[in-house]
């Protein structure tokens, strides 16, 4: 089985010191890749450098919402040069998005409708974060019409909510929170949607499994993550792994050997 990471925050100082290690130990547990989530201008040079290092690493360049206050309109400007540049092993414009329980989820708006633009510009996919704000982003995705693949990250809403991003075409990040009995609503939600919309993903260090300490998740832990979507689904393992690979594969645009197509 092969197993992507769609989302791990590789280059967080979590990592410093370790990361070849961390590296070894999730490819020895089915890791075959991951990608990196840039959330401000100041740590895409970091971003990228990380993923240069690392032939099996990929990254994505974008604004997150927690962050939009230390940015300017000249930082929109950079996000969409870079992105026309298309640097090597940058597979998506992300993370975006709107949060209702950090900032000020009026003010978040401009940032987020500006990358959804650029995304449709550039032609890169969307990686979306999402909190408390499903319809609000979904909203948005529609009023734009934006036609390019999007994953929204880590998510934890209902299964109304996942549907009617599955019906914009939008991929469902299913992360640690799975692995947690008290998520009920998640792991119904998730076990209830159609295979090809889910896509495996850590967010490390943050959102770990149960049992693992807050801080301490690791791209090592995606196969836990993924055993207990198996047993959620009650799906064969190596059919849902080759469907998962298949997922993030669309999403990104890779082919069948993980090198972007475009």
């Amino acid at each position: 089985m092969r197993l992507i990471d769609a989302h791990c925050h590789f280059d967080f100082p979590e990592f410093d010191g370790r990361r070849d290690a961390v590296l070894d130990d999730a490819r020895s547990a089915g890791l075959s890749s991951l990608v990196i989530p840039g959330v401000r201008r100041c740590d895409w040079g970091r971003v990228s450098r990380i993923a240069a290092e690392y032939e099996v690493l990929y990254y994505c360049l974008g604004i997150h919402p927690w962050y939009v206050s230390e940015h300017s309109e000249g930082d929109l400007g950079a996000l969409r040069d870079t992105l026309i540049a298309r640097p090597g092993h940058c597979v998506a414009l992300g993370e975006c998005g709107l949060d209702r329980l950090h900032g000020d989820l009026g003010g978040q708006y401009s940032w987020f409708e500006a990358q959804v633009d650029i995304a449709t510009q550039t032609r890169f996919p969307l990686v979306v974060h999402s909190v408390k704000a499903h319809d609000e982003v979904y909203e948005v995705l529609r009023r734009k019409r934006f036609a390019g693949r999007v994953l929204v990250h880590g998510f934890s809403g209902s299964y109304q909510q996942a549907s009617k991003l599955i019906d914009l075409g939008c991929f469902i990040g299913v992360g640690g929170v799975i692995t947690h009995p008290r998520a009920r609503k998640t792991r119904d939600t998730i076990a209830r949607l159609p295979v090809d919309a889910l896509v495996l993903e850590t967010d490390a260090p943050d959102m770990a499994p149960e049992g693992v300490s807050p801080g301490f998740n690791s791209p090592a832990f995606l196969p836990f993550i993924f055993n207990t979507l198996a047993e959620l689904r009650g799906a064969g393992r190596e059919d849902l792994a080759r469907s998962l690979l298949g997922n993030v594969q669309r999403l990104y645009g890779w082919s069948e050997i993980g090198a972007s197509e475009r």
